[in-house]
């Protein structure tokens, strides 16, 4: 199992999956030990019901979900932040992967 679980959700999961390899390859080169995956929105709250994840990033597309994300997880520990849209744009796993340790505080 991996040390740190990311989970990214977006409108429908395709766009993001790209971004996950890149950020897996990123973690990896990094030495970091993360499983990152990707689920549409709707999915979310059976994966975070089943999974341990340390950290949530939305897709620039459902930003407007932000607050109900918080509402969700701010009492669970979990770290909820919108992914940086040029990041998300240009497919910068580096930098999207480094956001998401950041916002663990690691």
């Amino acid at each position: 199992m991996a040390k740190e679980t990311i989970m990214l959700c977006c409108a429908a999961g395709m766009s993001t999956s790209l971004l996950v390899t890149k950020m897996q390859k990123a973690a990896d080169d990094e030495g970091k030990d993360a499983e990152i995956f990707a689920v549409p929105a709707a999915e979310a709250d059976s994966q975070l019901e089943s999974k341990d994840i340390n950290c949530v990033l939305l897709g620039p597309q459902v930003r407007y979900m932000e607050s109900d994300f918080h509402k969700k997880l701010d009492d669970k520990g979990i770290p909820v932040a919108v992914i940086d849209m040029q990041a998300y744009g240009m497919m910068q796993g580096d930098k999207v992967i480094k956001q998401a340790y950041d916002l663990m505080g690691k």
